[in-house]
């Protein structure tokens, strides 16, 4: 499947929540916190104030997304989500490169500690686990993991 990345913009709010909605949904062991309803709004007004890039079919079907924002000079990935149907097909290699090219000084991210499958992904594409909690920060109450990329010169570091 041949996708694009392009900036989203306000229209694209729906179809980001119904991928969100879906690729959570797959995650068994979050607890369900919020109804859909609440989750779309959460896009709409929220996620899409930031910096979203998706990756879009030809057809212009939405397979994945990411969101970026900056925070008192640190730079965080919020979110990066692909569509359940579109996994392992190379989406979040992309989404996640095309984010490095837009922060290439570096940007860190949460995952949770349960998430084996994208700590695996993060390590391979170059980011660095920096601490790990018990959770009692986050909305879900579940072990988390902070990853960090240090920029350009991290991944010539890792390359050579």
């Amino acid at each position: 499947m041949k996708n694009i990345i392009r900036r989203a913009d306000a229209a694209d709010a729906p179809a980001i929540a119904e991928l969100f909605i879906a690729a959570r949904a797959a995650m068994t062991y979050l607890p369900m916190l919020h109804t859909d309803d609440e989750t779309r709004a959460f896009i709409a007004h929220v996620v899409a104030t930031q910096e979203v890039w998706i990756s879009v079919t030809k057809e212009d079907r939405v397979t994945g997304f990411a969101a970026i924002h900056d925070e008192d000079k640190k730079i965080f990935l919020d979110h990066l989500y692909i569509a359940p149907f579109a996994q392992g097909q190379g989406i979040g290699t992309a989404l996640l490169a095309h984010v490095k090219t837009q922060r290439p000084q570096g940007f860190s991210l949460w995952t949770f500690a349960q998430n084996t499958g994208a700590q695996r992904f993060y390590e391979t594409h170059g980011l660095s686990l920096a601490r790990t909690t018990d959770g009692r920060d986050n909305e879900e109450k579940l072990a988390d993991c902070l990853y960090v990329w240090r920029g350009q010169n991290e991944d010539r570091r890792t390359i050579a």
